[in-house]
C-alpha cells in the first residue's frame, strides 16, 4: 500500500513539474529600441549643464525567471548618450594663449552590460505591468565633442574632436524602470516602458585648464523609451 502511494506521489510531483514548465519558460531572449534624452551633470563651481539631448539606445536582453513573477534581466545595450555642458577653458592659437568659455556638446557611446531584478503582475488579458530596479556597467567606445569656445575677448572657435581621454572608461549606474508586457501569442510578448538610468560615479576627469586645483566632476543621466519584443 505505502508503494503504491509513493508511485502515485512521484507521478503527481513529475505531472506537476511537467505543467509547471509548460506554462512558464525558463527564459526569454529578445531586444529592444529606445530613444531617448540625455544630459550631462556638472559638480563642479563655474561648470553649467545646458539642456537635454537627444540620443537613442538599443541591445539584446535575456530574461532569466527566478520565480513565476520575478526575472534577473540581463542582456548588452548599445547606448548613445548625449549632452551638453559650458566651463571656463584655456586655448592655445596662433594668436596665443586665449582663456574665456567652453559650450561643449558632448556625443558618448557606451556598451553596457545591465544586471536588473524585473518584478511583474500576474497576467490579466494578456497584459502583465512590471518595475524593474538593478545596476548597469558600461564601456566607453567613443567619445566625441563639438565645441565653442567663446575667449573673454569675444574671439569664437568651434572645433569637432576625440575627447575620449577625458572621461572614464567606465559608467556606473542605478536603473530603475516600469512598463507593460503584452502577451502576442504563443511565448511571445511585445514591451513597452520607461527606464531611468542613474549615473552615480564621475565620468569627466582631469582639472580644469585654467585652474589646475579645480577638479573636474559630473555625471551623465537618461532617460529613455524602451520597445522590445521577447520569445
Amino acid at each position: 500500500m505505502n508503494k503504491k502511494f509513493l508511485i502515485m506521489l512521484m507521478m503527481v510531483i513529475f505531472m506537476t513539474a511537467g505543467i509547471a514548465s509548460a506554462q512558464q519558460k525558463a527564459f526569454q531572449f529578445g531586444f529592444k529600441v529606445a530613444p531617448s534624452m540625455g544630459w550631462i551633470k556638472p559638480n563642479t563651481i563655474d561648470y553649467e549643464r545646458d539642456g537635454v539631448k537627444a540620443g537613442f539606445n538599443w541591445g539584446f536582453v535575456g530574461e532569466f525567471f527566478l520565480m513565476e513573477n520575478y526575472a534577473i534581466l540581463t542582456g548588452f545595450n548599445v547606448m548613445y548618450l548625449n549632452g551638453a555642458y559650458t566651463y571656463p577653458d584655456k586655448i592655445t592659437n596662433s594668436v596665443g594663449s586665449l582663456i574665456g568659455n567652453t559650450k561643449r556638446e558632448l556625443h558618448l557611446k557606451y556598451i553596457q552590460l545591465p544586471v536588473i531584478l524585473k518584478m511583474k503582475t500576474n497576467d490579466f488579458g494578456g497584459l502583465r505591468v512590471y518595475g524593474e530596479m538593478g545596476f548597469g556597467l558600461g564601456f566607453r567606445v567613443d567619445a566625441k565633442a563639438d565645441d565653442q569656445f567663446t575667449a573673454d575677448n569675444s574671439q569664437h572657435e568651434v572645433v569637432t574632436s576625440d575627447v575620449g581621454s577625458q572621461y572614464r572608461f567606465t559608467r556606473e549606474s542605478l536603473i530603475l524602470g516600469a512598463g507593460v508586457e503584452y502577451l502576442l501569442g504563443g511565448s511571445t510578448f511585445i514591451t513597452a516602458g520607461i527606464r531611468f538610468d542613474n549615473n552615480f560615479i564621475d565620468i569627466i576627469k582631469d582639472q580644469n585648464k585654467v585652474d589646475s586645483s579645480v577638479e573636474q566632476k559630473g555625471i551623465s543621466n537618461l532617460l529613455e523609451l524602451q520597445i522590445g519584443l521577447l520569445f
